[in-house]
């Protein structure tokens, strides 16, 4: 998705990064530079507030939910292969609970 408008940082990179923005999971530069983004880009501001809904949601809705141990550490041990760069099962990760 892209607004047609150039931009210091891409729409195409906000939004591949948005879970990891809406997580605080990135360095408060990058943090910066996405908010400047989304005071500049309308539609990408509209997804930021979308993902943010939906995330909010899921957590009011799941939040206490206990998350099973082993699934737990078949999901973690899947994103360090992902960070890693490592090649990753097609399989889903859920059905092998």
């Amino acid at each position: 998705m892209s607004c047609g408008d150039h931009h210091e940082t891409d729409c195409s990179e906000v939004l591949d990064h948005l879970y990891e923005f809406l997580d605080r999971e990135m360095p408060d530069s990058d943090c910066t530079k996405f908010e400047v983004h989304f005071e500049e880009c309308s539609p990408c501001l509209e997804k930021y507030g979308l993902e943010q809904a939906v995330k909010k949601l899921v957590k009011r809705c799941c939040g206490q939910d206990d998350v099973p141990a082993d699934l737990r550490a078949k999901v973690m041990g899947r994103l360090d292969m992902i960070r890693s760069g490592q090649a990753v099962p097609d399989h889903d990760v859920a059905a092998e609970s």
